[in-house]
């Protein structure tokens, strides 16, 4: 299996692998040295999970909204 760089995976590309890998830890199917890389490719993935909903957050957030609360464009994510 060709593992793909963690850094150009999807949100849910990143989620579904790292089920996975939490899975395999899970039932113990794995030697030791096998789990250990898991463990951190889990992590790695983790943290990537964590960045792309950080990204989003922020774009959400910068979604201006008109006086009765509508929704009427987007802030540049830089703005103060």
């Amino acid at each position: 299996m060709t593992e793909r760089p963690i850094e150009s995976l999807s949100f849910e590309e990143a989620l579904k692998e790292l089920e996975t890998v939490v899975g395999r830890l899970e039932r113990g199917e794995v030697a030791l040295e096998e789990s250990i890389a898991l463990y951190e490719r889990g992590a790695a993935l983790r943290a990537r999970c964590e960045a792309k909903l950080a990204e989003a957050e922020e774009k959400v957030a910068k979604i201006t909204l008109s006086a009765d609360g509508r929704p009427v464009g987007t802030e540049p994510l830089d703005a103060g």
